[in-house]
């Protein structure tokens, strides 16, 4: 019983050792920080956010067109320039080098 208790404190106090290094590894093998996904993340929410205005303009009758729900500023102008300014963001998350805390 003895060498079975010893044994497998060996085993504990070797995996804690080796747990250490292994998780600043991890950290050094990403593309890039954390931060610079949540700032992707931000920027496919606006995306999808400015696409999510272009829907619609249809009516419940398809014989008779609106111009003025099809045409409108939202559709138009507003919603592909938020589109661009998501894509934008998102480039910059990419391009951004994070500041070094250490």
């Amino acid at each position: 019983m003895a060498t079975l208790k010893k044994s497998t404190n060996a085993i504990k106090t070797d995996t804690a050792k080796k747990a250490a290094p292994v998780k600043e590894i991890e950290n050094k093998n990403f593309a890039m920080h954390r931060q610079n996904y949540k700032f992707m993340a931000i920027g496919c929410v606006v995306i999808v956010l400015g696409f999510l205005l272009m829907i619609g303009g249809g009516n419940a009758d398809p014989a008779q067109f609106d111009a003025s729900k099809m045409f409108s500023f939202q559709r138009i102008t507003l919603a592909p320039v938020i589109v661009v300014a998501g894509f934008i963001f998102v480039g910059y998350a990419i391009m951004r080098k994070p500041k070094n805390n250490k």
